[in-house]
């Protein structure tokens, strides 16, 4: 990565480290708008061009593959010129999209205009991870995923925002006018600099766990991360993709959807912080071990209880158990690969997740349009998470945890 200017140094772990993540996580809120605002419009465009659920899905598998584009595409933008072109681009493009979706006509418009709000919406999660995990050492993990978290707190805030909105405006309206509320982006991108840390003045960082040594080569791990992380999201996909449709096919109404979802979501940023405070203390291999058990635990929950009050409870749940994945995907791939290649290497991993997240939001829609039923759409995402679990359990059998007598601190 180059930087602007020599003199703009940041002592790791500082408070100018913790600025700068304080900037990326407001960004990251406002930005990923791209990736969670379509999970409210799905109903309403449905209705209006008469499209079956599996094809309205489409919606959102394209959003998710530009997603996926864009994390590596960008990601590698990243690696040799910094975060803050990337995402000043990712901004004007998801202005724009947002503008035209208001006055095309055409249905395959919308999938081509998703996925470059998708591919945008990339930019500020990915890379933003790559880029803080530069900045901290001690506490690492911890402000990884408070960024990362302003992905689950813009999935749960835009969607409640939307569906107000759409009591008073239809959804074209309410699309041109995210466009002018993505303004205020700019100005917030141009406080941000391409710094660098200042290695002579670390703050104490000795860890609180003994490593773990994975004994598979760069590439190995790269592969076995990607596949890992398109089995857990294909699982995770079944719930944040379809609950507001489900709730809306239950007769609970859109309103109770997104507020279920929001639910979901807000665990989902309070899991992933309380995820990267344990990455910190136990390491992210054995943090990714957790997270994928508690995820398929908690999607089994969803098999028996379909009642308005019990999904708030089991979507609560979902969310407290699977918001550290993601992020120690990202926490693995800084500690073990080349940092040179961060930007690249978080960008086909997450990359690798969007991939699983559209491959389980369209899957989920199609067992839905054959067995008129979810029940299924979650046996299947269960299934999905079991092989996540497998490929997570191998890579700790081809390491040295097992001969490893303290890897984890009680101090």
């Amino acid at each position: 990565m180059t930087d602007s200017s020599q003199s703009n140094l940041i002592i790791s772990d500082s408070k100018s480290a913790w600025l700068r993540a304080t900037i990326l996580f407001i960004l990251a809120l406002i930005g990923t708008v791209g990736m969670w605002s379509v999970v409210v419009f799905i109903p309403d465009i449905e209705r209006e061009f008469n499209l079956d659920r599996g094809t309205s899905s489409l919606l959102y598998a394209f959003t998710m593959i530009g997603f996926g584009f864009g994390t590596v595409v960008i990601g590698k933008i990243y690696d040799k010129f910094g975060i803050k072109k990337p995402i000043l681009l990712a901004t004007i493009v998801l202005i724009a999209c947002y503008y035209l979706y208001s006055i095309f006509p055409f249905y395959w418009q919308f999938l081509t205009l998703q996925f470059f709000m998708g591919f945008a919406a990339s930019a500020f999660f990915g890379p933003a991870m790559a880029d803080i995990s530069n900045y901290f050492n001690k506490q690492r993990g911890f402000a990884l995923s408070i960024v990362a978290s302003a992905n689950y707190v813009a999935g749960a805030t835009w969607p409640l925002l939307i569906g107000y909105f759409l009591k008073f405006i239809d959804w074209r309206t309410t699309h041109f006018w995210i466009s002018i509320c993505l303004l205020i982006m700019i100005p917030l991108i141009l406080l941000l600099k391409n710094a660098s840390v200042d290695e002579s003045k670390f703050q104490d960082t000795k860890q609180r766990y003994k490593d773990i040594n994975l004994n598979l080569s760069n590439n190995q791990i790269q592969v076995l991360l990607m596949l890992a992380g398109i089995c857990c999201c294909v699982a995770m996909a079944m719930p944040q993709v379809h609950m507001v449709a489900l709730c809306v096919d239950n007769g609970f109404g859109l309103q109770v959807g997104t507020e279920i979802l929001a639910v979901m979501l807000y665990s989902g940023m309070l899991s992933r912080i309380v995820f990267g405070m344990i990455s910190d203390r136990i390491g992210p291999v054995l943090t990714l071990l957790l997270g994928s058990f508690l995820q398929m635990v908690s999607l089994t929950f969803f098999l028996p209880f379909s009642s308005e009050i019990s999904l708030y409870v089991v979507s609560l749940m979902f969310g407290l158990s699977q918001g550290g994945i993601v992020p120690a995907y990202a926490i693995i791939i800084r500690k073990y690969l080349p940092i040179k290649e961060a930007g690249l290497r978080v960008g086909l991993v997450i990359g690798a997740t969007i991939v699983g997240m559209s491959l389980g939001g369209w899957m989920s829609g199609e067992i839905f349009d054959i067995t008129s039923s979810y029940y299924f759409a979650f046996m299947n995402g269960i299934i999905w998470n079991l092989f996540n679990l497998i490929i997570v359990l191998y890579i700790l059998y081809k390491s040295d945890f097992w001969h490893n007598k303290k890897v984890i601190s009680v101090g």
